[in-house]
């Protein structure tokens, strides 16, 4: 409609004083088409509903959520309040911190280094980072953590301390502090989730790269993949987007405002974290998980290879038992879950969250409710962006069960 009502003013028809000059015509025209032309952002009724609930149920302030296939947006759409007091809207634009969904991405980090051939999974940490070399475990015996170890919370590697993380600006700061920290049983026994493994991996692709983590990410991934919003550090336009977090009253129920959480706030005298230090928008993200189901491509553009992203979707733990279901109160579903390079795999469905996901759907979720799962047999993604510091479980939050059972129904 709008592009005819400008080719109107330049109708030899229409009175000389109405009709524009030339030079306003060729501004005007593709403003005109894009107005005429931009498609608005497909919404599925019932993940509209599900959100609308959660909302009136107190449960969150508000959510961004997306279901896409590798070429398209089946469903976009924002619910309630990124602000309660300001009365702020939700968009979908909002950023979000993602935290642990910050993990796949440092996993496709280590694989598209892989890809050039300048490490292997299987490699030893000691390889690329020599300080690792003097590591031993609880037993005495020398580390040899591999890289799939660090990515898998397989390594056995302990947390580097409070003090000492909060006083790093860089990964390199937290070396010593990762080797000083005793390790917390032998390679490859157990799984326990990890943070100081991934952070490691990281510092690989740092090592190897020659680039700070932030900046091989923006260029090896971000910019590829037009995640124009996705950054560990919160400056300008990308800030003031920002979503405000909540935390449950356990006693009145009522949401409360909650500062984000220490170590990840988003300025720059911090490390970028690998294993939870990204923001980012639910399109952004979304972005990302198109790629992975296009085994690599997004867009015409090859970012990972397709060995690669059959990596990403790999179990490497064996039959370890895995995840956040370990409990009588949450299933003991561990079994049902693998993990591969920074990903969470599920090997085989069970009741409630998982029941409508196919077996070797892969992804991660945030401490802060956010989820991504890639189900490579239906071809579709879906990604929920909230932010509630204080689910009992953030894996486990029925926010994410109406998500997902709405966004799985046909």
């Amino acid at each position: 409609m709008l592009a005819r009502v400008v080719l109107r003013l330049f109708d030899e028809s229409t009175p000389l004083l109405v009709r524009l000059p030339l030079r306003l015509l060729a501004s005007l025209l593709p403003l005109a088409a894009a107005f005429a032309d931009a498609p608005s952002a497909p919404v599925r009724p019932a993940i509209q509903a599900a959100l609308a609930a959660q909302v009136e149920a107190g449960e969150i302030a508000g959510a961004v959520t997306l279901v896409v296939t590798r070429d398209a947006v089946l469903h976009h759409s924002a619910n309630g309040l990124a602000d309660r007091a300001a009365g702020r809207p939700m968009r979908e634009d909002t950023v979000f911190w993602i935290a642990s969904m910050t993990k796949p991405i440092t996993g496709a980090a280590i694989l598209l280094l892989q890809d050039e051939g300048k490490l292997r999974l299987d490699d030893p940490v000691a390889k690329h980072l020599p300080e690792f070399a003097a590591l031993r475990t609880p037993a005495g015996r020398p580390a040899n953590l591999t890289i799939a170890q660090v990515l898998t919370h397989t390594s056995g590697l302990g947390e580097a301390p409070g003090s000492a993380a909060e006083a790093a600006r860089t990964l390199a700061d937290l070396v010593p502090a990762w080797l000083a920290a005793p390790m917390q049983y032998e390679p490859g026994a157990r799984w326990k989730y990890s943070q100081s493994g991934i952070n490691v991996a990281g510092r690989i692709v740092e090592r190897i790269s020659g680039m700070p983590f932030d900046e091989f990410l923006a260029g090896r991934l971000f910019g590829p993949l037009g995640m124009k919003d996705t950054t560990f550090f919160l400056e300008g336009d990308v800030r003031a987007r920002l979503v405000t977090a909540y935390e449950k009253n356990r006693q009145t129920g009522e949401l409360r405002p909650v500062p984000p959480r220490a170590g990840y706030e988003g300025g720059r005298n911090r490390p970028p974290l690998p294993n939870g230090g990204l923001y980012s928008t639910g399109r952004d993200y979304a972005r990302f998980c198109q790629m992975l189901l296009g085994d690599g491509v997004f867009e015409g553009r090859r970012i990972l290879s397709a060995a690669a992203v059959r990596a990403l979707r790999t179990p490497l733990t064996g039959d370890l038992p895995t995840g956040f279901f370990q409990s009588e109160a949450h299933g003991q579903y561990g079994r049902n879950y693998a993990w591969g390079p920074g990903t969470c795999i599920l090997k085989e469905p069970h009741a409630g969250l998982a029941a409508m996901l196919s077996p070797g759907t892969f992804g991660h979720g945030g401490a802060w409710g956010t989820q991504a799962w890639i189900d490579p047999v239906k071809g579709v993604a879906y990604v929920l962006m909230v932010q509630r510091s204080n689910f009992p479980n953030s894996d486990a939050s029925v926010v994410r069960l109406a998500f997902q059972q709405a966004a799985a129904a046909r």
